[in-house]
C-alpha cells in the first residue's frame, strides 16, 4: 500500500489523470478493506489479554440475518454512556440545555424508591449526564397545557392471552374499527407486528381503513409516518421507532395499543447495565420512561384526544407513574374496551364534537 501511494510522489510527472484517480482509488481500497481491519482486530487480541476496564462492558456477538451467519465482533461499550457525553460534549461547553417531556420518571402506586417517589430529578440528572458535571445543575419543570384528564383515557385489558397471535389481531382488528381509523399499534417484536398485520390487513381493508407497517412496507420509516399522518383513518403498525418523538396531530392518531409491557430486553449489555444501575428499579424506570414516550405520542395540541390501551393484563401498578396525574387507569376487558373507544374517539364521538382534532 505505502509503495503504491509513493508512486503518487515519485511518478507525479509521468501519470495521467485517470491512471492517478485509479491508482489513489486502489490505494484506498486495500487501506479501507486490509489495514483498517487488521489493525482493528490486533486492538481487539490485545484487548482481550487484559481484563474489562470498571467502566466498560465486553462481548461478542454474532450477526445473523435470514438464519445465516453474516459477521462475528467484539463489542466494548461504556457501561455508563453520559460519563463520554460530558467530558467529550458538555464539558467543552460554555453552557449546556437538556430537555425533554419523559426526562423524570415517576413511581406508581406501588413504588417506593426515593427517587422515583420523590421529584424525579436525581434519576434524570443519572440520565442526562450532569451527575459527571463540575457546576451542579440548574432545574425547571413547566406544567403541561394540557387537560389529559378531560382529553385522554387509559385502559388495560385484562382477558386477552398475549401469547395468543389470534387473539392480539382481533383485540387490534376491533380497537381499530371502533376508533374508524387513527389506530397505531406498538410492537416489542417485530415477528409478532407481522403476525398481527396479515391477520388484520383483510379485515381494515374491507372497512376502507388504510393499514400501514414498519418492517413490512417498503418504506422508510419518516414516509410512513407521514403517510399516517395525512390519511386521517389510516393505521399503523410498528416498533420503537414509531414510539419515540413521532409528532402526528389531530384524528390521525387518536388511538394506541402496545401489545404488550415494553420491558428492556435481556441482553449481555442490558444485564451489565442493570446490575450497575439498581436492579428491577432500573428496568421499570427504564420501561415507565418508554410508556410516557408512547402516552406522550396521544396528544400534540389542545383540541386532541386520546385513548391508550395495553393488551397486556401482567402491567404492574407501579409503572403507572408513567401516564399523568388526573388519569385514572381502568383496568377492563375488551369488550368494554371496544365500546369505550368508540363512545371517546370514534366516528360517531367525532361528529358529536366538530371542533375537536
Amino acid at each position: 500500500v505505502h509503495h503504491l501511494a509513493n508512486q503518487l510522489d515519485a511518478k507525479a510527472d509521468n501519470l495521467d489523470s485517470q491512471a492517478r484517480v485509479r491508482l489513489d482509488a486502489l490505494v484506498r481500497s486495500l487501506e479501507r478493506r486490509g489495514l483498517s481491519q487488521i489493525a482493528a482486530w490486533r486492538d481487539m487480541l490485545s484487548a482481550l489479554k487484559s481484563e474489562t476496564p470498571a467502566d466498560y462492558v465486553d462481548w461478542f456477538a454474532v450477526d445473523r440475518q435470514a438464519g445465516r451467519d453474516l459477521d462475528v465482533a467484539f463489542h466494548r461499550h461504556y457501561l455508563d454512556p453520559t460519563k463520554p457525553f460530558a467530558d467529550e460534549v458538555a464539558g467543552e461547553a460554555h453552557g449546556m440545555l437538556v430537555t425533554s417531556a419523559t426526562l423524570r420518571d415517576h413511581a406508581g402506586a406501588e413504588g417506593n424508591d426515593a427517587d422515583r417517589a420523590g421529584d424525579g430529578w436525581p434519576g434524570a440528572e443519572a440520565r442526562a449526564g450532569a451527575v459527571h458535571l463540575a457546576a451542579p445543575a440548574v432545574h425547571l419543570a413547566v406544567p403541561s397545557p394540557f387537560d389529559y384528564g378531560e382529553q385522554t383515557r387509559i385502559l388495560v385489558v385484562g382477558d386477552v392471552n398475549r401469547n395468543s397471535p389470534d387473539q392480539v389481531a382481533a383485540a387490534y382488528r376491533e380497537l381499530f374499527l371502533a376508533a374508524g381509523g387513527g389506530g397505531l399499534g406498538l410492537f416489542t417484536a417485530i415477528n409478532r407486528l407481522r403476525q398481527v398485520r396479515d391477520l388484520i390487513a383483510g379485515s381494515l381493508e374491507k372497512a376502507g381503513l388504510p393499514l400501514y407497517a414498519q418492517h413490512v412496507d417498503a418504506m422508510d420509516t419518516g414516509t410512513l409516518i407521514d403517510i399516517f399522518r395525512a390519511e386521517e383513518d389510516a393505521c399503523l403498525l410498528g416498533t420503537d421507532a414509531v414510539r419515540d418523538g413521532v409528532d402526528v396531530p389531530g384524528r390521525s392518531l387518536r388511538l394506541i395499543v402496545f401489545e404488550r409491557v415494553p420491558w428492556p430486553r435481556p441482553d449481555i449489555l442490558h444485564r451489565a447495565r442493570r446490575n450497575a444501575f439498581g436492579g428491577r428499579a432500573y428496568d421499570e424506570t427504564m420501561t415507565r420512561l418508554k410508556l410516557k414516550q408512547a402516552f406522550g405520542r396521544l396528544i400534540r395540541r389542545a383540541t386532541d384526544r386520546g385513548v391508550f390501551v395495553m393488551l397486556d393484563r401482567a402491567m404492574p401498578s407501579r409503572l403507572t407513574g408513567a401516564f399523568p396525574a388526573g388519569v385514572a387507569v381502568e383496568r377492563i376487558g375488551l369488550r368494554e374496551a371496544i365500546a369505550r373507544v368508540g363512545d371517546f374517539v370514534g366516528p360517531q364521538s367525532a361528529a358529536a364534537n366538530p371542533n375537536r382534532g
